[in-house]
C-alpha cells in the first residue's frame, strides 16, 4: 500500500496509542470535556505529535461513549473504533449469552466477525477459549489490544482474516455477528448482511452448537426451522435477536435482562379483543418481537384493546416481569381539546405520552395540550376496537 493510504494512517495512529507515550497521553486526556478539547489539544501539541494528540482525544471520546455499554471501568481500559462502539454487543447481553454457552458445556468458540471483541471478552470471562476473527486491520488491532488490556490474551486468539475462509473444525461452537450496517445505515434484509445470513446458517450447522446474532426486526419466516429464536431486551430496550443451533429447534423465547427472565412460546392463538378494563399492560419489546403477547395476556387473564395493537387490558392487577402495568382512569375518543381540558382539571404538568397505532407524535401532542401543574399522568394514543382513542392513567 502507498504511504499515504488512510487505512495505514489510522492503524499507525492507533498503534502509537499502545506505546508508552500514547498510553500516558490517554491517561492525561481521559476525562476531557468535549467543550475543552480544543484548548487541551493546543496545549498538548506543544509537547507531543499532533497526530498522536488527535488519536488520544478521539479514543477518549470513544471510551466515554462506550461506558454505557461496557461500564466505566472496562471502557476506561479498552480501545475502540467508531464502528466498534456503535455495533458491539452490550456487556450485559454478551455476559448472558456467554453464560448460556457455558451451561451448554461449550468450552471453545470460533467468534466470527468479532469486532472490537465485546463478545470474546464475555466468553473468555466465562472460561471459554475463543478464536476471534475479523477482516478489518484496525478492528483487529483494537480487539487484540482489548484482550491484553483486560488480561484475557491467554484465552483469546485474535486473527485478521476473511471469516468465510476460516475453518471451524475443533471448536465446540460458532458465534457469528454479521455486519448489519452499510453506507446508508442499518441493513434490514438478512441476505444483505456481511456475510449473508444464509452463509452464517450454513456455518452454524457445521458445529454442535452455534449462535447467530441478528437484528431484532428479523422476520419470523426468515428463522430456519432447526433454530431456536431468542429476542433479548436489557432494561426494557430490545437489543438483538439470536438464532441458536443445537438447543431447541423451533423454540421461540423472549429474554429480559437484568435477570435473566425468559418467556417461552406455547403456540397460543392470538388473544381476543375486549373492552378496556381497569389496567393496561404494555408488554416488553422482546415479548412483542417474539410474538409472545398471547402468553402474557393469558397469564393476566386479559385481552387486547384492538386486534392489531400489542396492549393487553385486564380488570385485575397481577405482577409480571414481561409487561408494565398502568391503571387507567379515563378513556376518550381522540380529541386534543378534550384531553387538554382533562389535564388542566387534573393539574397535570408532567405528561408521559406513549403511542401504538397512532400517527400523532408525542412532542406534538405535548405542545398542543401545554401540561401545567404538580401532578403526573400517562396518556396512550392508540386504537380501541379500531377507533382512535386516548387512554389516560398512571403506572400501577
Amino acid at each position: 500500500m502507498a504511504d499515504n493510504d488512510p487505512v495505514n494512517d489510522h492503524l499507525d495512529a492507533f498503534t502509537a496509542l499502545l506505546a508508552p507515550e500514547g498510553r500516558a497521553l490517554l491517561d492525561a486526556v481521559r476525562d476531557t470535556d468535549p467543550a475543552d478539547e480544543l484548548a487541551v489539544a493546543t496545549r498538548l501539541r506543544r509537547e507531543h505529535p499532533a497526530e498522536l494528540v488527535s488519536a488520544a482525544l478521539g479514543q477518549a471520546r470513544l471510551r466515554q461513549r462506550a461506558a454505557a455499554k461496557f461500564g466505566t471501568e472496562d471502557a476506561g481500559r479498552m480501545y475502540f473504533t467508531p464502528n466498534g462502539v456503535e455495533q458491539s454487543t452490550r456487556a450485559s447481553v454478551a455476559a448472558y449469552r456467554a453464560a448460556r454457552m457455558r451451561e451448554l458445556g461449550i468450552g471453545s468458540v470460533a467468534d466470527l466477525c468479532c469486532g472490537i471483541g465485546g463478545d470474546a471478552i464475555a466468553l473468555a470471562r466465562a472460561g471459554i477459549r475463543v478464536l476471534a476473527v475479523d477482516r478489518d486491520p484496525l478492528t483487529v488491532a483494537a480487539a487484540r489490544a482489548n484482550m491484553a488490556a483486560l488480561g484475557l490474551a491467554d484465552l483469546v486468539e485474535v486473527r485478521e482474516a476473511d471469516v468465510t475462509e476460516v475453518g471451524t473444525a475443533g471448536f465446540d461452537a460458532v458465534f457469528v455477528d454479521p455486519a448489519r450496517r452499510g453506507g446508508r445505515g442499518r441493513i434490514f434484509d438478512p441476505e444483505a448482511y456481511s456475510p449473508p445470513l444464509s452463509w452464517a446458517v450454513e456455518t452454524a450447522r457445521t458445529t454442535a452448537h452455534a449462535a447467530l446474532k441478528v437484528a431484532p426486526g428479523i422476520p419470523h419466516e426468515a428463522v430456519p426451522g432447526d433454530a431456536e429464536a431468542e429476542w433479548i431486551s436489557d432494561g426494557g430496550d430490545v437489543k438483538e435477536a439470536v438464532l441458536w443451533f443445537g438447543t431447541a429447534p423451533g423454540a421461540i423465547r423472549a429474554t429480559l435482562l437484568p435477570g435473566p427472565r425468559s418467556l417461552l412460546s406455547r403456540g397460543l392463538p392470538d388473544p381476543g379483543v375486549r373492552p378496556v378494563g381497569r389496567y393496561l399492560y404494555e408488554p416488553d419489546g422482546a415479548v412483542i418481537r417474539a410474538h409472545l403477547v398471547a402468553e402474557v395476556a393469558e397469564s393476566l387473564d386479559g385481552g387486547l384493546v384492538d386486534a392489531t395493537i400489542a396492549y393487553v387490558t385486564a380488570d385485575t392487577l397481577r405482577p409480571t416481569p414481561y409487561a408494565t402495568a398502568y391503571e387507567i382512569t379515563d378513556q376518550l375518543p381522540f380529541n386534543v381539546k378534550k384531553l387538554k381540558a382533562l389535564l388542566r382539571e387534573r393539574a397535570v404538568g408532567t405528561l408521559t405520552v406513549k403511542k401504538r397505532g397512532s400517527a400523532v407524535e408525542p412532542e406534538e401532542l405535548r405542545r398542543k395540550v401545554k401540561p401545567q401543574g404538580p401532578n403526573a399522568a400517562t396518556v396512550f394514543l392508540t386504537r380501541v376496537a379500531g377507533a382512535p382513542t386516548m387512554l389516560v392513567g398512571h403506572p400501577a
